[in-house]
Parts: C-alpha cells; sequence; structure tokens
C-alpha cells in the first residue's frame, strides 16, 4: 500500500511530466490500435480475394489485365505507398495482372489514357483532377473502356452506370465530366478560402465577408438555352448474352440471304427545339445524377440549378459555408430545369473561371450535352443497398 501511495504522490509532485507520459502513451497506443485495425482488414481482404484467385481458367482464357493510372502527389504524397500497401497484394491474390502507370504532370493521365493499349479493367488511384482526367482521356478514345476506383469491388462487385457531361467550348477539344459544372460567386470565394488558413475554423466565412466586402451585390448574368429531356431507354443488361451455337448461325445467314429483311426508311430526324432562358444568379451549377445513380428516373436528364439574386448578406454567407461542404446543395428558392443540353452565353468581357469537376477552366460560352450511361463503374453490394435505402 504504502508503494501505491508512493507512486500517486510521485504523480502528483512531477504532474507536468504525468501529464505529457499520459498523452505520449494516450496517442500511441491510438495509433498502434488504428495499426492493427488496419492491418486486420487488409488480412480479411486479402483471404477474400484469394479465393477468386484459386477459380479455374479455360485453356483459351488468359488472365485479366488492369492498368492502373497512379498520381503519386495524390493523398499528400503517399498515394503510391498506400496504394503498394493496400491494392497490389489484393489484385495479385485475385490472379490480376496489373501493369501500373505513374503520372510526372498535370494532364498527363489524359494523354496515357488515350494512347492505352487494351486492357480489362482502369483503375484510378489519384483525386478527383487525375479521375476527371482519366474519364476525359477514356471519352477522347474511339473504343469503349470501362473504369473503376475500387479495389475489391472490381473482384466481386457489380456494375452501375453512370452519366456523362460532355463540355465543348468554340475551339477546345470537349473535355467530360462526372458530376457537373459550377460557376459564380461560391465557387471564387470557395478558391480563396486556402488564403485564411490562419483563421482556422473561421476561415470560410472570413472569406465570404471579405468577398461581399469588395464586390457586393454578387450577382452573375448568363443566357442558358436548352433542350428538353429525353425519356430514359430500358436498361440494358449488364452482361452480354451467351453466342448462338454454330448450326443456328448458319441457318440465320442461309435464311437472310434467301429472303433478305426489307430495310427500313431512315428516319427524318426533327430539328431540335431549343428554349431560352435568361438568368441573374449568384451560382450556376450543370449537375448529373449521378449522386445516386441507382435511383429508377423517367427522363435521362442534366439538371441547371441557379441560386436566387436577392439573398441577403447574412443568408449568402449561410449557404457559403453550407456550399463548402457540399456544393450540389441549393436553396429552395433556387431555379432548376431539367434539360438533355444546354449552351451557357456569358456577357462580353465576362472574366473568371469554371469547376468542372473540381478543375479550373476559363469561363467561356459553353455547350453541354448529357451522354446517358456512358461509363460503368464497379459498386459494393453495400454501397449499392444504401443508395436504394435514400431513394425510398
Amino acid at each position: 500500500m504504502a508503494r501505491v501511495v508512493k507512486g500517486f504522490r510521485t504523480l502528483r509532485n512531477h504532474w507536468k511530466k504525468s501529464t505529457f507520459a499520459v498523452c505520449v502513451l494516450s496517442y500511441g497506443g491510438h495509433w498502434l490500435y488504428g495499426k492493427h485495425c488496419d492491418n486486420v482488414l487488409r488480412r480479411e481482404a486479402c483471404l477474400v480475394a484469394r479465393e477468386f484467385g484459386r477459380q479455374q481458367i479455360a485453356p483459351q482464357e488468359r488472365l485479366r489485365k488492369a492498368t492502373v493510372i497512379l498520381n503519386p502527389a495524390a493523398c499528400s504524397g503517399k498515394a503510391n505507398s498506400l496504394f503498394e500497401k493496400n491494392a497490389v497484394p489484393i489484385l495479385h491474390l485475385a490472379g490480376v495482372e496489373i501493369t501500373i502507370v505513374k503520372t510526372d504532370y498535370e494532364g498527363q493521365a489524359k494523354k496515357l489514357t488515350e494512347l492505352m493499349e487494351q486492357t480489362d479493367v482502369l483503375i484510378v488511384a489519384g483525386g478527383d483532377g487525375t479521375l476527371q482526367e482519366v474519364v476525359t482521356g477514356l471519352l477522347r478514345r474511339p473504343d469503349q473502356v470501362d473504369i473503376t476506383s475500387a479495389t475489391l469491388s472490381i473482384l466481386k462487385g457489380e456494375t452501375v452506370p453512370l452519366d456523362v457531361l460532355q463540355i465543348k467550348g468554340e475551339k477546345e477539344q470537349p473535355v467530360f465530366a462526372l458530376m457537373g459544372l459550377r460557376w459564380g460567386a461560391f465557387r471564387d470565394v470557395a478558391a480563396t478560402i486556402s488564403k485564411y488558413w490562419y483563421l482556422g475554423p473561421l476561415k470560410t466565412k472570413a472569406a465570404h465577408w471579405f468577398s461581399t466586402l469588395r464586390e457586393w451585390p454578387l450577382v452573375r448574368d448568363v443566357s442558358v438555352s436548352y433542350l428538353d429531356p429525353c425519356l430514359r431507354p430500358p436498361d440494358l443488361p449488364s452482361q452480354k448474352p451467351p453466342r448462338p451455337n454454330l448450326l443456328y448461325r448458319i441457318i440465320r445467314r442461309l435464311k437472310n440471304r434467301w429472303n433478305p429483311p426489307v430495310e427500313e426508311p431512315p428516319k427524318v430526324e426533327e430539328p431540335e427545339q431549343w428554349k431560352e432562358e435568361q438568368l441573374s444568379t449568384l451560382e450556376l451549377f450543370i449537375q448529373t445524377h449521378n449522386k445516386n445513380p441507382v435511383e429508377r428516373r423517367i427522363n435521362d436528364s442534366l439538371m441547371i440549378c441557379a441560386e436566387p439574386d436577392n439573398l441577403t448578406v447574412g443568408e449568402y454567407i449561410t449557404v457559403g459555408n453550407k456550399k463548402e461542404e457540399d456544393p450540389t446543395v441549393f436553396t429552395k428558392d433556387s431555379t432548376k430545369l431539367e434539360a438533355s443540353a444546354c449552351r451557357l452565353q456569358l456577357p462580353e468581357g465576362t472574366a473568371g473561371f469554371y469547376n468542372i469537376d473540381n478543375e479550373e477552366y476559363e469561363a467561356m460560352p459553353v455547350e453541354i450535352r448529357l451522354l446517358p450511361r456512358k461509363l460503368r463503374f464497379f459498386i459494393s453490394a453495400e454501397r449499392r443497398e444504401q443508395l436504394l435505402l435514400q431513394t425510398q
């Protein structure tokens, strides 16, 4: 008992050292526990992947090939080590032949994807900019490639179709986006928030206050022409039907030769009926419905959202704080239009930038068209269930 009392007395007399030791031990214990949880998760994933690797393949079949577009600068420079530690072992155990291509500069992923050879799966290891470059590079190719951003989902997950926006200026090559185009006061302020890092949690409010003092009112005028949305055709099966046997194909060819099918006259395309809206807005967002791709929709459409221009200063700052967390959030009084394509015509002398999937592009007149269900992404069964619950 005397030793216990002596120990407490020592801790009390050296309380600064004791406090420091407790903090170090707590942090060290938390760090070690996190490492243990990561190792357990990796071990379980490797066991699942090993079952796929043990499956037999026919003699004429080949191993699945996966090409990895890796941006080493992503995740604060840790993307390479994180991918090597968490994804590569799983792919190897599953019997997937992988080729890792590392990017050295901005825009390289776009060029690499355009020139990429035949591959079964494309894995993007990087941030929003890398993904946007890869999508643009894919859709500039004459062939079609499926892409993915998860490892175990490649092996056992189902696919989900995603819409793509084709954004084309007057002279530039088209840029492709999965989420959308953003333009306006909130976008401009979001680009300056990092300058006020020294204000900590108040940096977002400070950025909006200073922009209000400098530029109020922050209204932008834009002319929007758009086409009505198109009816959504039925979903195609994710897997190709099996090829008919040889005898059936021979009989079908002979039948078509003896009784050739009557060719239908070409359909006359009706001229596009463009509608026009003049908008005064604080923020314009043209986005896809990819936030919940499993939701059943009647039309294939993109969404044009415009914030009202009559917000007070207090409402403007409140909305700006919400948009910092989720740029797709809009007020109940915002203008919303559904369309299959739209054109943005900016007033002469307009300067500034668009955000296209969080990447900056110079603001100019553009035409935006929806490419419905252009890509297929792998999705885990758990994530699909979560999205289905959100639609109920």
